[in-house]
């Protein structure tokens, strides 16, 4: 990753006003063809303008990096821009307010917004949302309690809902989503949950730590006859967040009339061509399969219920979440690389302050 060095200068104040100079942010400086590399990306010290009335100064403190920004870096329509070259990525992230002009969100609020990627931004109050960080840490908003969690509480409600005493199965379980996922699908009441994720450490973690009875390693063997073995009499309910040889093994052992939430399929996000769709997809058609895909931009009317039923089951212990950390916003595209390439357990984030 090349870089512009330069340290963020040190916040001055005038009649108690900081002033904020620099800061730094990553920008997109090429489009990948394939997978992703360190040089995709830059490292730039910038100057950060004072923000107008209506706005917010923003000190950030966590950042989020995801699987979907992947699609952002190409030029491609799709259901949301691509990032632009020559300019700072953008994403979730949380920070403190340092200057406000605007009396809705006060010096001091920790606020979550969509201008990570950067260690000040200059929005918009009203896009803002100030959080409540009294039982629970601010990064919390941007796993369990963001759009992470409410993916994960979306499919299994709305998009293929889980039903008393179901089979469920989930791609990609010890992921952001997966590992949530496995907990609110025995929550919502399935007997079975199954998980699959990559390596014997990840899949020990499946089991101990995030609530399923039986973790497949997709390493170890054709997962198609893992999950055969793990559910002989077949799956209600499919989460996908990887496509390819998941979904067609969720095919392959689908009970009639299963429900699918296609989430993602981190499977083919590098691929430089056309990427095929299952070889048994007939058999979605006999078994009568509901395929459903899903944006998360079309479920934001679930979050009041979601995060009061979630804040209740992290203060009580009942939902277990982890994260894996990344130190400095010089590490931004280290950890976006890291999340493709499946190197996190739980939630990717990196800290910036």
């Amino acid at each position: 990753m090349s870089a512009n060095t330069g340290t963020p200068a040190t916040p001055a104040t005038t009649d108690a006003t900081p002033v904020i100079a620099t800061g730094r942010e990553i920008r997109l400086v090429s489009r990948p063809l394939g997978a992703p590399t360190a040089e995709n990306f830059e490292l730039v010290t910038t100057a950060i303008p004072q923000p107008a009335e209506g706005q917010i100064l923003v000190r950030n403190t966590w950042m989020s990096v995801d699987p979907y920004m992947r699609g952002r870096m190409d030029d491609a329509e799709s259901y949301i821009p691509p990032f632009e070259l020559g300019a700072a990525l953008d994403g979730s992230a949380v920070g403190e307010v340092v200057v406000s002009r605007a009396d809705a969100v006060p010096v001091g609020a920790t606020v979550s917004h969509f201008a990570g990627w950067r260690e000040y931004a200059v929005v918009d109050a009203a896009t803002a949302i100030v959080l409540d960080t009294s039982a629970v840490p601010a990064q919390a908003y941007l796993g369990a309690l963001g759009t992470t969690g409410l993916t994960a509480y979306a499919a299994l409600t709305e998009v293929a809902p889980v039903r008393e005493g179901d089979t469920v199965f989930v791609s990609g379980a010890a992921g952001a989503v997966g590992s949530v996922a496995g907990q609110i699908a025995r929550k919502l009441g399935a007997a079975r949950v199954i998980g699959s994720a990559g390596g014997p450490v990840k899949a020990k973690k499946l089991v101990g730590d995030f609530g399923y009875d039986v973790a497949l390693d997709h390493r170890a063997g054709a997962i198609a006859d893992q999950l055969a073995e793990a559910a002989p009499d077949g799956i209600d309910v499919y989460i996908d967040h990887v496509g390819g040889d998941h979904l067609e093994a969720a095919i392959a052992n689908a009970k009639v009339g299963a429900r699918f939430a296609l989430v993602g399929a981190i499977s083919g996000y590098n691929a430089t061509g056309p990427v095929p769709g299952p070889g048994n997809l007939f058999q979605a058609y006999v078994k009568r399969l509901n395929l459903r895909g899903m944006l998360i931009n079309d479920h934001f009317a679930l979050f009041p219920e979601f995060t009061g039923r979630a804040i209740g089951w992290l203060t009580e212990g009942s939902l277990h979440t982890e994260e894996t950390v990344f130190e400095g916003i010089e590490q931004a595209p280290a950890a976006f690389l890291g999340v493709l390439s499946g190197a996190n357990t739980g939630k990717m984030l990196v800290r910036l302050a």
